[in-house]
């Protein structure tokens, strides 16, 4: 079964370890490869160029954010060049139709943390231009955007700051996505009254059931579907079930099941996709690997969803979400 997956960390991993090898995008030891994600079935890969603490990132050679993206960027395109026939950079929805209908995989830029946005209208543009189609507000401190989730109720309740409201209608306009996974709760309501366009939490899951700040209460469950967004379920152990005494949590198909399940009887089923975090998880992962994705398709019809349900889960509710916020091929 062809899949959409919205979030991996796997590029800045191939980049921090092996620098501009793109043989290691088809082929390494970690949670996924292209080799594997094409053998899989997937359909759509969201690649985070994620930017960790400025101080690991100038251990990793790179002392400003834009050099790391840039050359993140161009290590995807030398991979893509390599398979142009079976994996192709998505930038329009024109794209994505085309890339499905010939049977071609769709890889799609985003950026994890828009610090580097750093207030600036210009540093939005420059990332459309440079392919980026989303854009993940936050990480785990304050920038530009907004704050991020929290332990401490005070800093969950801080929304987008005046930049942040204002950019995220220009994300609109440019046809680039709006993810609110690492956002405070402010900050969530607040694009959720601001967007103009469906927004996403490219992977989260449901607080109800793992308390984790990280994880979306049932009013934004609710919220984000009505929105016509949809909530990638997040494959970390910790944003699945809470440790047991003693022990570490873990990430098990069943546990992704009931979140599955919980986010389609808040939301519905048109709010629930994939969102593996693939690359930017440790522990105990049932789901080991991009090749044992069909696993959890298949198991999902033991949840009780229908094969239509699985159709949306797996492909067809990020694919309708990219076509209602992608730019117009004029656009690009």
């Amino acid at each position: 079964m062809k899949f959409a997956d919205l979030h991996c960390d796997t590029l800045l991993s191939v980049l921090t370890q092996n620098g501009l090898s793109p043989e290691h995008l088809w082929r390494n030891q970690g949670h996924l490869d292209l080799t594997r994600l094409l053998g899989a079935g997937a359909a759509i890969q969201f690649f985070a160029i994620f930017l960790p603490p400025v101080e690991r990132l100038a251990a990793a050679g790179y002392p400003h954010e834009f050099p790391c993206v840039q050359d993140a960027c161009l290590l995807l395109d030398q991979a893509l060049a390599l398979e142009p026939d079976r994996i192709g950079l998505a930038l329009t929805a024109e794209d994505l139709q085309r890339n499905l209908h010939n049977g071609c995989a769709s890889a799609i830029r985003t950026v994890e943390d828009g610090r580097l946005v750093d207030g600036s209208f210009d540093n939005l543009d420059r990332l459309f231009t440079m392919g980026i189609r989303l854009i993940t507000l936050t990480w785990n401190y304050a920038n530009c955007f907004g704050y991020p989730n929290s332990t401490s109720p005070a800093e969950m309740s801080r929304g987008l700051t005046d930049f942040g409201k204002e950019a995220v209608l220009r994300m609109n306009e440019l046809g680039i996505l709006v993810d609110v996974s690492h956002l405070s709760d402010g900050g969530f309501w607040d694009v959720q009254k601001i967007a103009k366009k469906p927004f996403i939490a490219s992977h989260s899951n449901a607080r109800a059931l793992c308390p984790h700040p990280r994880n979306l209460t049932d009013d934004m469950i609710r919220a984000l579907g009505n929105a016509g967004g949809v909530i990638g379920l997040n494959f970390c152990p910790s944003f699945l079930e809470t440790a047991p005494e003693g022990g570490a949590p873990r990430s098990t198909i069943a546990a992704l099941l009931r979140h599955a399940r919980h986010l389609a009887n808040v939301g519905g089923i048109d709010c629930v996709a994939i969102g593996s975090d693939f690359d930017g998880i440790s522990g105990e992962l049932e789901i080991s690997g991009v090749q044992d994705m069909p696993i959890l398709l298949e198991q999902l019809a033991s949840a009780g969803f229908t094969s239509s349900d699985i159709d949306k889960i797996a492909l067809q509710n990020v694919t309708r979400v990219l076509e209602a916020v992608l730019p117009q091929p004029s656009r690009v």
